[in-house]
């Protein structure tokens, strides 16, 4: 989604000393002349009116191929006093340490630079690492005001680049009438048919238990009637009856999922789980989850107990909650999986891509509500902007992956 450029740079220098506009150069390791940087609009407070310069005392050399010598665009944020957590514990002892619930770490102030460039995107540099000298009096002084405004724009220049990353992927930036919620191959298209047919049955199902009352002996024969009505109705033929072949290896399969799960249970049984490391969540759905517990707790007391569905905040709030919940159906709870998926699981995982993305969407659009009639705090508005656009173009990423495996050749 973003190409990170932090452990490249060798030294820099950021001027927004003229109001509504950043220029800079980055001396980059392996590349004799520096990038230019000419962006519309200021940095946050700390930086808005001054010259900075910066350089890190161990660069080092990495993939830089396509990043344009000149980048012009619009600033995203651009600060150095963003507070981020730093670790005490080497990298290899940071799982251990975790587990054992010891984890070391200090506050440090972070120099975050970000911008949307018309040549390659979103690029950010990220480190606590770089050396800073700020020239000390500013050309100018930026109002509390003024840089709310300024992240305001700023945020809604991460929404437009996310708006334009899912043509980007499909290679279709110039198509207006692209359409990325649409298949793009053989097997999405299915993947997204077998679902919606389920979805209508489990509909069905559950309108029949309402009706009926719940009875957990007649479930499966709810099940099978409504399924055969759906068939007949979508113009499906009947099931057609099983052969003693097909019967006999779905009683194999049957037995070998039986003996598995016995073999669980005594393992189980005999506490030989407790050995095993907890596996690493995927750290994509950790923030979304971390985002959708802290968003709940933020709106509680901005809105009353019978506010509507469609209340702006409750949109946003449901939004993410949602796509917390079909994140964790696409990625699992185990970051060590492999990824992208197989052939055979990539549909469905597709499909709660998809489904997380549409999520996200919604919480923008409560965003935009929140911002027409003033909801909440200004601040946090921006903050929660930035957070689920970020959270979209991850998805975003995700889902042209996942495609790339489902391509038709």
């Amino acid at each position: 989604m973003a190409w990170r450029i932090d452990q490249q740079v060798v030294r820099g220098e950021i001027d927004s000393r003229q109001r509504g506009q950043t220029t800079g150069r980055l001396w980059l390791a392996n590349r004799a002349e520096p990038v230019e940087l000419e962006l519309e609009g200021s940095p946050w407070a700390d930086l808005a009116g001054h010259l900075l310069r910066f350089h890190q005392p161990r660069p080092q050399a990495g993939p830089l191929d396509g990043l344009a010598p000149c980048q012009r665009g619009v600033v995203g944020d651009i600060t150095a006093s963003r507070k981020v957590k730093v670790s005490d514990t080497p990298v290899e002892e940071r799982h251990g340490a975790a587990q054992a619930g010891r984890p070391s770490y200090h506050w440090a102030n972070c120099l975050y630079l970000e911008w949307f460039s018309e040549a390659n995107g979103r690029v950010v540099i990220e480190s606590t690492d770089f050396e800073l000298e700020l020239n000390p009096d500013p050309s100018w002084t930026m109002t509390a005001d003024e840089e709310l405004a300024q992240r305001a724009r700023n945020a809604e220049a991460m929404t437009r680049f996310m708006d334009r990353l899912s043509a980007a992927h499909a290679g279709a930036v110039d198509d207006e009438d692209f359409d990325d919620d649409a298949p793009q191959s053989t097997a999405e298209a299915e993947a997204e048919a077998q679902t919606a047919w389920m979805d209508k049955l489990l509909d069905r199902i559950e309108a029949r238990i309402e009706r009926e009352g719940f009875d957990e002996d007649r479930y499966d024969e709810i099940y099978h009637e409504e399924r055969e009505r759906l068939r007949r109705e979508t113009g499906h033929p009947p099931e057609p009856e099983d052969t003693p072949e097909a019967a006999r290896e779905r009683q194999q399969w049957i037995d070998e999922m039986n003996e598995l799960a016995a073999e669980a249970m005594a393992e189980l049984e005999a506490e030989a789980w407790k050995d095993r490391p907890e596996p690493r969540r995927p750290e994509l759905l950790d923030r979304a989850t971390d985002l959708a517990v802290a968003l709940f707790h933020d709106v509680a007391g901005w809105m009353p107990d019978d506010s509507p569905r469609e209340h702006p905040l409750r949109e946003i709030v449901n939004g993410v909650q949602i796509a917390s919940a079909k994140l964790a159906g696409a990625l699992g709870h185990d970051a060590d999986e492999p990824w992208p998926p197989d052939a055979l699981t990539a549909g469905d995982t597709l499909v709660r891509l998809k489904k997380a993305r549409d999520a996200l969407r919604d919480a923008l659009r409560g965003l935009d509500s929140a911002d027409e009639e003033q909801l909440a705090e200004t601040e946090w508005r921006i903050e929660t902007r930035r957070a689920v656009a970020d959270l979209l173009g991850e998805v975003q990423r995700l889902i042209a992956e996942v495609r790339e495996v489902l391509r038709d050749d």
